[in-house]
């Protein structure tokens, strides 16, 4: 498949003539090379694509302007110089192909350095946008550890069955989607207290993160045409990290009996690069379903997947607090996980939401699902992390006091980061996910 197999993009020796693309530790080597959509900061340009490599953007629409490309690839470049990846993404895999592999031949250091005058955008100097029109957005829950972690806070021994058999979802709000950096309103809404005998109204108490990763659909598929599973990567552009901001307090209220609402609504913020499929392909590693559970379908099953549906994706959580902010000592680490313990691929999301028909469009957006893997300290949300408040998260306030958590407080920001490694591979990833909450509306004064 195009972009699936290792190739010379690859390769742990590739430099750039570009010096902080070589860095060690950089998200951003040139075997990398994830595209946003982004402008210089304060300018009030128009958006349009851009691919990072060091501490730099590739603008693509200047690059485009100046016929450093040919063919596909320039005809991919000129489709990204608009305010959404829409039509690039539509174009489907041979173009982004194309596209990637003619920018690491024009950054690749065994090449003379193209004249790129005016197509060079420091990374610190960007504003991002969300990189598509969602046209729809659809939220997974493929984690076991996280079913089971969250099953067990409220007296459930174990998943529903169905978790085993189908990847569960529900279709999200694609209108709050936002970028990372944006703040994040802590929203008001009912819940009721075990003990109550009725619902009151107020802010939310128990705000919660939830750690997942965004999934781009390329290209899409026509209305009643399933995509099959072993075509179902086809269909995918590339990764982000994703926060999937959730109201613990009004959602165990409002899931009575059906599915989230405005405990989800409200926001999920996307990390603004999206690491190309392609770029994935060093890291990818077997899925494997444990003997003992239920086995997938038939349509959800093929020795592809099994050899090598998963991802190593390494993900880590930070908290913000205020006192940390002031201190100037930024995050203190939560938890660390990989993406590599999910109960269901990528591929196996994209068939089942297909397979009763359903028609994907290029851009639309997929969540993974909380990400938690086995351990405690895996835990992808601060309601399994502080047994839904009960074992407070502590962590360094930076100002010489010990903070804690059960849920987020009012000028926490929580940051997200990823990567992936391998030996024999270059370190790739994913820049930062970030939001911060702010206070609720006093509902008195509207």
């Amino acid at each position: 498949m195009i972009g699936m197999e290792l190739n010379h993009t690859h390769a742990a020796d590739a430099r750039s003539w570009l010096a902080s693309a070589n860095t060690p530790g950089t998200d951003f080597p040139i075997q990398n090379l994830p595209f946003a959509v982004f402008r210089r900061a304060d300018s009030g340009e128009a958006f349009r694509g851009g691919v990072a490599i060091g501490d730099q953007i590739v603008d693509l629409a200047a690059l485009s302007a100046a016929g450093q490309l040919q063919g596909l690839a320039a005809q991919a470049a000129s489709a990204c110089a608009q305010p959404a990846l829409n039509d690039f993404f539509a174009m489907g895999t041979a173009a982004w192909q194309a596209l990637r592999h003619g920018l690491f031949a024009l950054l690749d250091a065994s090449a003379s350095p193209p004249a790129l005058d005016g197509c060079l955008v420091p990374l610190r100097g960007a504003d991002y946008s969300v990189p598509t029109r969602i046209g729809d957005y659809t939220d997974f829950y493929t984690s076991y550890h996280h079913a089971l972690n969250i099953g067990k806070l409220f007296g459930i021994a174990d998943v529903p069955l169905n978790f085993h058999h189908i990847p569960i979802a529900y279709h999200g709000r694609a209108s709050s989607v936002v970028i990372s950096g944006t703040p994040v309103r802590r929203p008001l809404g009912q819940a009721k207290a075990p003990s109550a005998s009725a619902p009151s109204f107020g802010p939310c108490a128990w705000l919660d993160y939830e750690l997942e990763l965004g999934i781009y659909v390329g290209t899409g598929n026509a209305l009643g045409s399933p995509v099959p599973l072993r075509e179902a990567e086809h269909h995918v552009f590339g990764i982000c990290l994703l926060n999937d901001w959730s109201a613990r307090d009004i959602q165990g209220w409002e899931m009575q009996p059906l599915g989230p609402f405005q405990a989800k609504n409200f926001a999920t913020t996307l990390a603004p690069w999206i690491v190309t499929m392609e770029a994935l392909a060093p890291y990818r590693t077997a899925w494997q379903r444990d003997a003992a559970f239920p086995q997938p379908l038939p349509y959800l099953d093929t020795p592809g997947t099994r050899a090598q549906g998963g991802l190593d994706i390494r993900l880590e959580v930070g908290i913000e607090s205020s006192s940390r902010r002031a201190a100037g000592i930024g995050p203190a680490p939560l938890t660390q996980t990989s993406f590599k313990h999910q109960h269901w691929t990528i591929a196996q999301m994209l068939a089942h939401h297909t397979v009763g028909g359903c028609n994907l469009q290029s851009g639309d957006l997929l969540g993974s699902g909380t990400i938690s893997g086995p351990s405690p300290e895996e835990a992808g949300a601060m309601m399994e992390l502080a047994q839904a408040g009960r074992q407070p998260v502590q962590f360094d306030g930076g100002d010489g006091r010990p903070e804690a958590r059960g849920f987020l407080s009012d000028g926490d920001a929580v940051v997200f980061t990823g990567w992936c490694e391998r030996p024999g591979f270059a370190r790739i990833g994913f820049g930062e996910c970030r939001g911060t909450v702010t206070p609720a509306i006093d509902w008195s004064t509207v």
